[in-house]
């Protein structure tokens, strides 16, 4: 597995610890931020899966916005949370890392889908986030 590929999960369980105990994202990524200066292992996952985590905080509005634009017929606090924590992080590669082609944040999401969430995830995150990369190309 790719450190990219960890740091999303990382991401992932941030952004769905945050949601779920309706604690901050500080406080989350605080917490995992001491956990992983104690495992040197996990630093090259910990930077990017802080990236990600900072970058959907940052930018959260307007992802929202996006994901609700094309969640026809969802609403956000109606999709499962991680369905929900899945399309923001991705959402987030899609449109603010140039570093990471579209193909690749919109295909590992899927996957982490398929693995966390319901039967039904993969295609739900793969055609919203395809609706958002169609926007993003636009």
């Amino acid at each position: 597995m790719s450190a990219r590929t960890k740091a999303r999960k990382r991401a992932l369980d941030m952004l769905y610890q945050a949601d779920v105990r309706g604690e901050s994202v500080l406080a989350i990524v605080a917490a995992e931020a001491k956990r992983a200066a104690g495992e040197p292992d996990r630093a090259a996952s910990w930077l990017y899966a802080r990236e990600i985590v900072d970058g959907v905080t940052d930018h959260r509005d307007e992802i929202d916005e996006l994901i609700m634009s094309y969640a026809q017929g969802w609403t956000l606090e109606r999709m499962p949370n991680v369905d929900r924590a899945l399309l923001r992080l991705a959402a987030w590669e899609i449109l603010f890392n140039d570093e990471v082609p579209t193909a690749v944040a919109i295909d590992e999401a899927v996957e982490l889908a398929k693995e966390y969430s319901t039967d039904d995830s993969g295609r739900f995150v793969n055609g919203v986030l395809g609706r958002i990369a169609d926007h993003a190309r636009a």
